[in-house]
């Protein structure tokens, strides 16, 4: 089953301040803007195997990397800058857009930085795929990288509760994760329906339909966590923050082979949910809802949580989320946030040499 991610990073002068990712765009394929000016997305291909996945991730980061040392700048793995006064976004129709639609609060979600993997779509079990990341949403708790918004302590993954429930809160079929669902037209329905409350939101805000319509389709105009992406013929998870590689390397080893696992095995729903080596047991959605929400809040400092994850399948003691070394509680002044954010630039680059240099001892072994 074919997989690939996407890792947004924001980027730092040497001072740790936020600057422009500039020429950093083209030290690899796969590094592009986003729509705010510090931060850059870096891609890969759809990739067959886990090591593939593994080396093209790290030859592009590695790439940007060396680029970014050039040029006095780092990458910093966080969920939010910690504190910014303003994220300026790059001026364009689609951004105009979607300020107008979703007004003020719009402003929560140039404060996001995350990781999206991507699962290739496998021919009559599309609604199996999703229901499987809906149930393996929580997992988001295993790689929170950031718990503060402007220089304040709000939960363990800040960027989750941002952009589910602040950004979107206004408008129901945005941002928060979907309930199962029993096939691809109810999902379909559900796209719609969001779709449309989304263009009656910028409408009544005085955008015109022919500009909504030239930037936006159903499937690019809702940020539901799982998503169906006919464009990419993939299933998305988009529920992670950023992290540094290895970490989002071993997520998408564990989510993909437990997608793989409920399409080759098939897959039910009962009960409290549990995955075994030739069983996916999905629980109940309203478990699901509960454990997504601790995750959010409390990561893995929740029991429930740590319990539902390892019944899931994942090996919790694996992970690193790094919000839970950030801080000591109290509030992060401006400078104290650039300091963060050039000890995580540091750590980024610390760990794409030590997890490279792994991979090749195990390239050679092979």
């Amino acid at each position: 089953m074919l997989r690939s991610v996407e890792v947004e990073y924001w980027v730092i002068d040497e001072t740790g301040r936020l600057t422009e990712p500039g020429e950093l765009t083209e030290a690899s394929p796969g590094a592009e803007r986003e729509f705010v000016e510090p931060l850059l997305e870096i891609k890969t291909t759809p990739c067959e195997t886990p090591t593939e996945l593994r080396n093209e991730l790290l030859e592009r980061v590695g790439d940007v990397l060396r680029r970014a040392d050039s040029l006095g700048k780092g990458l910093v793995p966080l969920g939010t800058p910690v504190f910014a006064d303003e994220i300026r976004q790059i001026p364009c129709d689609r951004t105009r857009v979607q300020n107008k639609a979703v007004g003020e609060k719009f402003e929560y979600v140039r404060h996001c930085a995350g990781t999206h993997i991507h699962v290739e779509q496998v021919p009559g079990h599309v609604v199996d795929q999703m229901n499987t990341l809906t149930a393996l949403d929580p997992a988001l708790a295993l790689v929170n990288s950031s718990p503060y918004f402007q220089g304040k302590r709000i939960a363990k993954g800040a960027r989750s509760k941002l952009y589910r429930w602040m950004a979107y809160d206004d408008l129901t079929h945005h941002g928060g994760l979907w309930s199962y669902t029993e096939d691809t037209e109810g999902w379909n329905r559900r796209l719609m329906q969001g779709y449309n409350e989304f263009v009656t939101a910028a409408r009544e805000a005085g955008v015109d339909t022919e500009t909504i319509e030239n930037n936006f389709s159903p499937e690019s105009a809702v940020w539901t966590p799982v998503k169906i992406r006919e464009t990419f013929s993939t299933v998305e998870w988009r529920s992670p923050d950023n992290a540094v590689p290895s970490q989002v390397l071993r997520l998408a080893d564990d989510v993909v082979s437990t997608v793989e696992r409920a399409v080759e095995d098939g897959m039910r729903i009962s009960g409290e949910g549990r995955v075994t080596e030739n069983t996916v047991v999905l629980p109940e959605y309203e478990t699901v809802e509960k454990n997504v929400e601790a995750a959010v809040l409390e990561g893995l400092d929740s029991d429930a949580v740590r319990s539902y994850l390892r019944r899931m399948g994942f090996d919790t003691e694996a992970y690193e989320p790094s919000t839970e070394r950030i801080g000591s509680g109290e509030p992060v002044t401006r400078e104290e946030a650039r300091r963060l954010r050039k000890e995580h630039a540091d750590r980024l680059r610390n760990d794409v040499q030590q997890t490279g240099s792994v991979s090749t001892q195990r390239s050679i072994r092979g």
